[in-house]
């Protein structure tokens, strides 16, 4: 969606509003543990995308009571917003946060070649020939 700093701002409010709705109004047993990481709202406020973050294990027990409780909860946004008009609602898993945690995974397994010291084409200084380079 098309980003402007009056969408962000509608964004930002959304994901507020939807995270008090969940923390608050939602008494369903899976969405108790759903962070709201971010939301994109259209240009005309009509719609908007939420991202939510849980275990991966629980996702698709958390998709499913989204499923369930998705016209609830797009009727308490709806008031809790005050928008001309009740947006769409489209909830999805966000998959940035099992991106950083296999990134987490990855930094903590460092291979040992990585703390070498490397010259400036990626070679390791001790490998090198004290000779190579040099011209006569």
């Amino acid at each position: 969606m098309k980003r402007s700093p009056h969408t962000r701002r509608s964004a930002e409010i959304a994901r507020e509003k939807l995270a008090a709705i969940l923390q608050t109004k939602v008494s369903d047993p899976a969405l108790a543990g759903v962070v709201v990481t971010g939301c994109d709202v259209s240009i005309d406020r009509s719609f908007i995308r939420a991202y939510v973050a849980c275990p991966a294990e629980e996702e698709e027990a958390v998709a499913e009571a989204f499923g369930r409780a998705k016209g609830h909860i797009r009727r308490l946004l709806g008031r809790a917003l005050g928008w001309r008009v009740t947006p769409e609602l489209d909830l999805r898993i966000d998959p940035s946060t099992e991106e950083a945690e296999r990134i987490t995974e990855a930094l903590r397994h460092v291979p040992p070649t990585m703390t070498e010291a490397k010259d400036d084409e990626g070679y390791p200084l001790e490998a090198r020939d004290p000779g190579e380079g040099e011209r006569s």
